[in-house]
């Protein structure tokens, strides 16, 4: 009996985090996750402009935010989370960026 006495408010606590992930979180209207010059550096680099130090910076910043560690010394799943990093930070750009582009 004192087994179904511990799971009880644990079983709780699950339900309440599964239907707050559900509804959204606690995040209120969604921000954007690129900077303003964020979307200007990587828009300069992938028009072949020369990559610069900045630039560089800029772009392995939003690769950070999207989840990518190049901190870790060993990284058991490199390249993949590289490559899901940069498909997320493409993401981001493709609804963020182009928005704010004249086109």
């Amino acid at each position: 009996m004192q087994i179904a006495t511990k799971t009880r408010p644990m079983l709780a606590v699950l339900v309440l985090s599964l239907a707050g992930c559900a509804t959204g979180g606690m995040q209120g209207a969604a921000q954007p996750h690129l900077s303003a010059a964020q979307c200007r550096d990587l828009t300069a680099l992938r028009n072949k402009a020369p990559a610069t130090h900045e630039r560089s910076m800029s772009e392995l910043a939003a690769l950070r935010t999207a989840g990518y560690h190049p901190e870790w010394r060993f990284d058991p799943y490199y390249p993949a989370d590289l490559e899901a990093a940069q498909r997320q930070v493409n993401i981001w750009y493709q609804t963020e960026c182009t928005q704010a582009q004249p086109g």
